[in-house]
């Protein structure tokens, strides 16, 4: 009896080791014959893109980025700028250091948020095969891999699952958009400055353009290491809008492309920073209560351990109102164009009908999608910040301009860093040549 047994387990056990093997060999053959088949798309002489922005062919769609997506089985994730009235089935290909992959079907999920404009940011998520290490992806509205013989790929990035605690940065700042001839440039540098004392060590711009005077500032910053500049061309494929409301500001899309620049900040440094600040390049997110944003977030993190989105409370400090003394007026400043913002110590009080804007601090491995003033998809908790803890300085045009100074608020937190940050500022204008 147990032998009988014991041969039926044997007998079982090998057909199911032949059947692995068949199948094995038919899916190799299958790759191999559709491979083999167009010798021009050999992994050494596909087209790979070494732009921000790439075309998908025969389509009005736009590719980005691409990133391996490990919380999500693997899946390739191609970070898109999609139109919403104009999609098609859309298909992935693969090259890697066994030649080229026959297509498979990509799952489209345009974001929920877009505004009314005519393109969205999507994420085209792609199935890589699993028994090849794949490099680079595609996509198109072909299944046909020969006609993509003039479809530039993407390197596939985030590859490789890192730990946190290697991760070469704690703190990064993803600024959205640089356009339409910035040139603000004292408050540019006077935030940089206040950034670096605060604990941030990695700030990110997309870039399209900007004034004159801000370009050696940028040049500086970039040379000192803190500064990653990811150029931006999207005039150059769409009519992006200067505002957020299709309705007002007309054009193809948001803000210059604000949700996929976001969007494409968390995935790039996914794997490189503790955590992602996502505002804009006008504000600062202050610790009220904390020294820098290293205590802030260990306090917070260790209050809400499942938590991986801070909602930062944005408070307005009008820039038509000073400070009386004028102690900040100093002589070397007056020279260089852009907002002083240490003479700007009134903020606006919170209205009880109304809730201020906001942005956030995310733990970027928590995050799926991402809006301006909210996360779209988490894997973690959302925790608003009491403006009491922290709040976001931004020196601007006021919301509430009826307001006169006695109904506004002192808030002279900047001040805190006045000696170094002064100091500080004066050494970068020096060395971007703007001071003697």
């Amino acid at each position: 009896m147990d032998i009988a047994y014991g041969i039926m387990k044997l007998k079982i056990g090998l057909r199911i080791f032949f059947a692995v093997v068949c199948l094995y060999w038919a899916w190799s053959r299958y790759i191999k014959k559709n491979t083999n088949k167009y010798p021009e798309k050999t992994h050494g002489q596909i087209l790979i893109s070494d732009q921000t922005i790439t075309r998908i062919i025969d389509t009005k769609h736009l590719m980005v980025s691409a990133y391996k997506d490990h919380r999500v089985h693997g899946a390739i994730r191609i970070i898109s700028i999609i139109r919403r009235d104009d999609l098609q089935p859309l298909h992935c290909f693969f090259c890697g250091g066994h030649g080229c992959f026959p297509a498979s079907v990509a799952q489209v999920e345009m974001h929920s948020d877009h505004f009314g404009f005519p393109f969205v940011t999507t994420d085209v998520l792609c199935q890589s095969p699993s028994m090849y290490n794949v490099t680079h992806v595609t996509i198109s509205i072909h299944s046909d891999i020969k006609a993509t013989q003039n479809q530039h790929f993407l390197s596939i990035q985030n590859k490789e699952l890192r730990e946190e605690k290697i991760f070469p940065y704690n703190f990064t700042v993803c600024i959205s958009n640089l356009f339409g001839g910035y040139n603000n440039v004292l408050q540019f540098v006077q935030t940089m400055e206040m950034y670096k004392l605060l604990g941030v060590q990695r700030v990110v711009i997309y870039y399209t353009s900007c004034g004159q005077d801000l370009e050696p500032v940028l040049v500086h910053y970039r040379k000192e290491g803190i500064l990653e500049i990811v150029e931006w061309p999207i005039d150059q494929f769409l009519n992006p809008s200067k505002g957020w409301r299709f309705e007002e500001h007309k054009g193809d899309l948001h803000y210059y492309g604000q949700l996929t620049t976001l969007n494409e900040c968390i995935y790039r440094y996914m794997y490189q920073s503790k955590y992602v600040l996502l505002h804009d390049i006008d504000e600062i997110v202050m610790p009220y209560q904390h020294a820098n944003l290293h205590l802030l977030l260990e306090d917070l993190q260790h209050q809400h351990p499942r938590v991986g989105v801070f909602v930062i409370e944005n408070h307005i400090f009008p820039k038509n109102h000073y400070e009386d003394s004028g102690k900040f007026k100093l002589p070397q400043w007056r020279v260089i164009p852009g907002i002083n913002i240490l003479e700007h110590i009134y903020r606006e009080p919170s209205r009880e009908a109304v809730n201020n804007p906001t942005k956030l601090i995310v733990n970027p491995r928590h995050v799926v999608q991402t809006s301006v003033h909210s996360v779209l998809k988490t894997l973690g908790e959302t925790f608003w910040v009491p403006p009491d803890v922290c709040r976001l300085v931004h020196v601007r045009v006021p919301l509430q301009g009826s307001l006169t100074k006695d109904q506004l608020l002192v808030d002279k937190k900047l001040w805190e860093y006045e000696k170094k940050l002064v100091q500080n500022v004066d050494n970068t204008l020096r060395k971007s040549g703007l001071l003697l």
